[in-house]
């Protein structure tokens, strides 16, 4: 199967910049992917769609203030660094801008000197493994020196770091904003628990392969980076007991997706409590185990999550509603508006 077949043309005018005001008044398309039928919506009004006994899962990461901007100690010469994983204690697996200047042994300062990072090891790509060095509690450091690591197709600067946060994230640890929950409020949130849809939560760390374009021709030859998922009991009993009572799981994001669909896969389509890394790679051909429909935002052409998308909702009635979305001029990729896969 070829990259080309996920391709779609997209104004670059149509890439949202910034978030809205008001997180629940994003556009919100309603596809049916039985039929391909498109209804346009405000996100807010997604109660329409769900029902008492459905099951909304939304993951809680909590995305660190990732991107650092420092300087090496010897030359003073700028460097950036963006955190990507903790390997052990004060160790990070990080990406480093220009990479050339970073080598082993090499000392970074930032702030004021109150985070001090060595080089101990190099990677491919700008990779670098870096150790860390501070006073008090590295996230709070985090919180004051760090910056939100906003895709690198936003180039506006972001007021207000939690708006690149869902209103229940919690579990530190993302690159990125699982961004299909940033269209709720915990006012909508309350209001669908009313209605008596189930709201679970899992965790997925989000990792940059998210933003990396797929550079092989054919999709059978690309490699998924893994990230770190977990799912406690208590959400794999409740989601059992949905399946079991004739209920739809709903995830809220492709992250959400590939959790319960790695966790379904092992366990013969049921879920338990478990922890791991996933790298799976869900396009069409794929048969769904754990979820019955989803809410995701738009994404970018020929990326692995408009594969996700199409294996959910067939490619043709994917492609479809993105060209109709361009026409009608919907916002895109992060902060962009919102589609309901049913």
């Amino acid at each position: 199967m070829k990259v080309d077949l996920f391709d779609f043309h997209l104004p670059e005018e149509l890439i949202a910049q910034t978030p809205l005001e008001n997180r629940e008044q994003s556009r919100l398309m309603v596809l049916d992917k039985a039929t391909g039928a498109i209804e346009h919506e405000v996100f807010k009004n997604i109660t329409k769609y769900l029902r008492a006994g459905d099951c909304l899962v939304l993951n809680d990461t909590r995305v660190l203030p990732a991107r650092l901007y420092g300087s090496k100690e010897d030359t003073g010469a700028n460097v950036e660094v963006l955190l990507l994983k903790q390997e052990e204690g004060d160790t990070w697996e990080t990406l480093v801008k220009p990479a050339k200047r970073v080598k082993e042994g090499t000392k970074i300062v930032f702030g004021e000197g109150q985070l001090t990072a060595t080089c101990v090891g190099t990677l491919e790509h700008g990779g670098r493994i870096l150790d860390f060095d501070y006073e008090g509690i590295f996230y709070e450091v985090l919180e004051e020196l760090g910056s939100m690591p906003l895709p690198p197709y936003i180039k506006e600067q972001l007021e207000d770091k939690e708006r690149y946060q869902t209103v229940y994230a919690k579990e530190r640890g993302s690159a990125a904003a699982p961004t299909a929950g940033l269209h709720f409020t915990e006012h909508l949130l309350d209001e669908i628990r009313e209605m008596g849809v189930h709201i679970a939560f899992i965790t997925l760390h989000v990792g940059l392969g998210t933003f990396r374009p797929v550079s092989v021709d054919d999709i059978d030859n690309h490699e998924m980076h893994s990230e770190f998922y977990q799912m406690t009991e208590g959400t794999a009993r409740l989601l059992n007991e949905v399946k079991d009572h004739g209920g739809r799981i709903i995830t809220v994001g492709t992250t959400s997706t590939r959790t319960l669909e790695t966790i379904a896969s092992n366990n013969g389509g049921r879920f338990k409590e478990d922890s791991g890394w996933t790298s799976i790679f869900i396009f069409p051909g794929y048969e769904f185990k754990g979820i019955d429909a989803m809410i995701t935002n738009f994404h970018l052409p020929k990326s692995t999550l408009m594969m996700l998308v199409s294996a959910l909702a067939g490619r043709e009635h994917v492609l479809h509603a993105y060209n109709t979305a361009v026409e009608e001029k919907y916002r895109f990729f992060s902060f962009g508006d919102a589609m309901f896969i049913k």
